[in-house]
Parts: structure tokens; C-alpha cells; sequence
């Protein structure tokens, strides 16, 4: 009696799972929408990053060493008084030069570079103009911290859901209908260092040992919303 009573429960069971999958399969398929829209705001720079370096040429490697060492020491040093700069080496390397005919070494080239970064324009650029004495500025840039970037994307994200929001709106009043969301896609755009002195120009400011100017500006953050929306009756 049990084994029967289970093999009919099984029955009701699958019955009613086969209907609910016919209902399913008779069920209409809405139509849908895609919808895109961008958001972009501006947002300050207020992170800087700044590569100073010594370049020196010797026929003696050990002297060459002890002159390049002692140049970034001296610059390090000089970083202390500024604690609002963060410095760190980014890089030491020696090669050799060769004579006219390519076999023969003659002398050799050491450069030691670093890497400078702070939120405050004032004392990097004090320091940088300090540096520039013995030192060559490799480059200058600006962009904005990780905590500003945040803000900013989360500013824009929620302007763009509104705008995404709107449209829907939009488009379903066009054709008479309700609407819901199926599926919504956020992507940001990525922050890129700006250049903020050319190359060649910091270069020639070596031996200027004002501070160096240094112009904030803003960068583009970006956000975009992409997704679809169902239209019903």
C-alpha cells in the first residue's frame, strides 16, 4: 500500500510539472528595448607624480658609482624636509659606451631616477626647484586620487541610472506601453596619468632652481549604462 501510495504522489508530481512547463512554453514573449546613455563628469586632480634624475658619464666604474650615489643621496636628503612628498627609487641603470670601433669600452653611463608623489603642489614644487640644481625633471603629471576618482564615478553612476531611467520612460510612452528592466550593465572608464610639463621643457629647466610650475587641471571621469527593458500591456 506505501509503494503505491508513492508511485501516485510521483504521478501528481509529474503532472504538475509538465503542466507548469507547458504554461511556461504558451507563455508570451514580451518585446524589449535596449537602451544606452553616458554620463561624464569632471573631476580635479589633486594627485601628482613627478621623476627626477642624475645622469653622469666616467671611465671608472667605481667612481662613476660613487658619483651618481652620492647626487641621489644628497636629493634624498633633501625630500626629508618635505613630508607631504613621498619619494622612492625608481630605477638605477649603467651601460657602456664603446669606442669607434665597437669592441672596445671607453667609458660608462649610470642613471639613477626618482619617483616623487604628492597631493599638495606647493612643497613638491618647492622641492622639485631644489632638485632641479643637480638633478633633471624626466616628467610631471597630474590626475585625480583614488578618493576623488570614487566619488566622482559614484556621482556619475547615479546620474546615469537616472538618465537610464528616463529614457526607458521615454520610449515606452512612445508606444503606449508599461515597462520594466530585464538586465542593466554600469561600466566606468579608467583614469590616465596628464601630462603636465613637456619633456623637452623640463629637461631645460634643469637649472632652474625656482620652483616648478605646476597647473592642477581636471580629468574627464566617465560612466555608461547599457542595459533592457521589457515592454508590457
Amino acid at each position: 500500500m506505501q509503494t503505491r501510495t508513492l508511485l501516485s504522489l510521483a504521478l501528481v508530481l509529474a503532472l504538475a510539472a509538465a503542466r507548469a512547463h507547458g504554461a511556461d512554453a504558451s507563455a508570451p514573449v514580451l518585446p524589449t528595448a535596449d537602451i544606452s546613455v553616458e554620463s561624464s563628469l569632471s573631476a580635479p586632480n589633486d594627485q601628482f607624480r613627478a621623476q627626477v634624475y642624475f645622469e653622469a658619464t666616467d671611465s671608472n666604474p667605481a667612481e662613476l658609482a660613487r658619483k651618481v650615489n652620492s647626487t641621489i643621496s644628497q636629493a634624498i636628503q633633501t625630500s626629508r624636509a618635505y613630508p607631504a612628498v613621498k619619494v622612492r627609487t625608481s630605477g638605477n641603470n649603467t651601460y657602456p659606451i664603446y669606442g669607434k670601433t665597437g669592441r672596445n669600452i671607453e667609458s660608462w653611463r649610470m642613471r639613477s631616477t626618482l619617483a616623487l608623489e604628492s597631493k599638495d603642489t606647493a612643497p613638491l614644487s618647492e622641492l622639485i626647484g631644489k632638485l632641479q640644481q643637480t638633478m633633471v625633471i624626466g616628467g610631471l603629471s597630474a590626475a585625480p586620487s583614488p578618493e576623488t576618482v570614487k566619488k566622482a564615478e559614484d556621482e556619475a553612476i547615479t546620474n546615469a541610472l537616472a538618465a537610464f531611467q528616463a529614457r526607458a520612460r521615454l520610449v515606452a510612452a512612445g508606444l503606449n506601453k508599461k515597462w520594466k528592466i530585464k538586465h542593466v550593465s554600469v561600466n566606468t572608464t579608467g583614469i590616465q596619468l596628464k601630462p603636465v610639463m613637456p619633456y623637452a621643457r623640463a629637461a631645460m629647466m634643469a637649472a632652474d632652481a625656482a620652483p616648478a610650475p605646476i597647473e592642477a587641471g581636471e580629468s574627464p571621469v566617465s560612466v555608461s549604462v547599457s542595459g533592457q527593458i521589457e515592454l508590457m500591456e
